[in-house]
């Protein structure tokens, strides 16, 4: 069994009192080692003559580790534990994000421009100028976080109120990362027209809608329907953010395993919503031979999909050869493995049975496919959906750019090429000669990412006819503009 590392995302504080003797501290630093759990931080919160009171930090590895470190620190004898508190949940005490004004207002002359009266001459212009609401609102650079809950990744189905934090998180990603300012709205329910009625109904006051985290194969037609109704981008993060880094990290690997996307064998392990996205932009990409699976097996053109329509297209559009065997015989000799499914699914020899120099993309989510540690030495290139190891595939790379780019040129969709113009922009952060099996994909900390992203997809919806400004200019031009005329 694969013994994981503790992390930062399962850290704990426990308060514990004891007495003020020399060698206790020793005694429970020793404790929490014993268990597993690695201490990041001692702090004194009260001390007497007779007794220390001191906060221990400790990263674990889960919900039941931590249970086992706190009872390690309470078996210490004469410690009694006061209290333990969770370092994420503190985070997210009051949630993550929040309105900030981008004027102040401080007088009566703020208020009188900011609000009533002025407000109803700028209400007017977007009247008679429908295209005024981008320069005169903040129409322009806030995006829509869509979610109802039903495919939380790693959790499922938990319904809206539940899913908020996720897509705060999301909010907060954006601003952070590509200075869009991004609004969590939760839907309390599943029906896709009620979706679809209230996506359309609120798109007025956003510049692009961000789909998020809504169950397969309802969020095709969700998506679908929605870019073909509405004049703003709709982008399903999910599909097709997950694609973009995919295929980012594909580009580098192919650097170093010296093979061509057309040559490849790729095994698609999962065909939900990310399977297919992923498959798509491999295919525009070049990839010819991609085999997908589900629970069932091989989605070859013999099996009955019923009203699944996207299954139908997955038989229809891949798997050349009509290949029906398992996944542990599609593995064989398959150049790369790209995991979308669960924990666990394959096993070291099966992976060992791939061509040389194969590349395993294990991104299930918090436990992988298969555990970097465990893949044999044919594999030469890993990546995991993980912040703990090397080559994470994460959405941050694409989303907060790519939107930044949109909203840039304003354009009315995301197109095939503006995602692979994104995925590019990805893999060109790192140089050539920086490129290694642990460095194929950058880190999400890297601020060129964005900013390559936003460019690279501007420049690409301007080239594609999308785009309906060719640069960015100030607001207060319109405004200086509309004042004069």
């Amino acid at each position: 069994m694969v013994v994981r590392t503790p992390g930062v995302a399962y850290s704990i504080t426990v308060r514990s009192a004891y007495p003020n003797e020399p060698g206790m501290l020793g005694k429970i630093t020793s404790a929490i080692g014993v268990a597993g759990g690695s201490a990041q931080g001692v702090d004194v919160v009260q001390t007497s003559k007779g007794e220390m009171v001191r906060d221990f930090t400790v990263n674990t590895s889960g919900h039941d580790h931590a249970i086992q470190v706190v009872e390690a620190i309470k078996n210490v004898e004469n410690v009694k534990v006061r209290s333990v508190s969770d370092q994420t949940f503190l985070l997210h005490v009051g949630g993550k994000i929040e309105m900030q004004s981008r004027v102040p207002v401080t007088s009566r002359d703020d208020m009188s421009k900011a609000y009533t009266p002025g407000v109803g001459r700028v209400c007017m212009a977007i009247h008679e100028d429908a295209d005024a609401m981008w320069a005169l609102t903040g129409k322009g650079h806030t995006v829509a976080v869509v979610s109802d809950g039903s495919a939380v990744l790693g959790l499922g189905n938990i319904g809206a109120a539940a899913s908020l934090p996720v897509m705060e998180g999301k909010a907060l990603l954006f601003k952070e990362f590509g200075g869009v300012d991004a609004w969590p709205v939760v839907l309390d329910t599943n029906d896709t027209e009620e979706i679809i009625r209230t996506v359309k109904a609120m798109a007025p006051g956003f510049g692009g809608i961000n789909l998020e985290d809504i169950s397969a194969p309802r969020c095709f037609e969700i998506e679908d329907r929605l870019r073909e109704e509405l004049d703003i981008p709709v982008f399903h993060d999910d599909q097709h953010g997950t694609a973009v880094v995919v295929l980012a990290g594909l580009i580098n690997a192919l650097k170093i395993v010296d093979k061509r996307p057309q040559n490849l064998r790729i095994v698609v392990a999962g065909v939900g919503a990310a399977g297919t996205a992923c498959t798509k932009i491999l295919q525009t990409y070049g990839v010819k031979n991609i085999i997908g699976y589900d629970r069932t097996g091989a989605l070859d053109r013999n099996r009955d999909y019923g009203d699944n329509e996207m299954k139908q297209w997955f038989a229809d559009n891949t798997n050349p050869e009509n290949f029906s065997g398992t996944l542990a015989e599609g593995l064989v000799g398959a150049d790369m493995l790209l995991g979308l499914a669960g924990p666990g699914l394959v096993s070291a020899e099966e992976v060992s049975k791939m061509s040389s120099d194969a590349i395993v993309f294990a991104l299930s989510n918090p436990d992988p496919e298969i555990w970097p540690e465990e893949v044999p030495d044919s594999v030469r290139v890993m990546a995991t959906g993980r912040t703990d190891y090397p080559n994470q595939v994460n959405n941050s790379l694409c989303f907060p750019g790519l939107f930044r780019g949109v909203l840039d040129v304003r354009a009315s969709t995301i197109n095939d090429e503006m995602k692979i113009a994104a995925a590019t922009a990805i893999a060109s952060v790192i140089p050539d000669s920086h490129i290694s099996e642990d460095f194929i994909i950058p880190s999400v900390f890297d601020k060129n990412v964005a900013k390559r992203v936003a460019r690279g997809t501007a420049r690409a919806a301007q080239q594609t006819g999308v785009a309906r400004r060719r640069q960015r200019r100030g607001d207060e031009v319109y405004a200086a503009f509309k004042t004069q005329s």
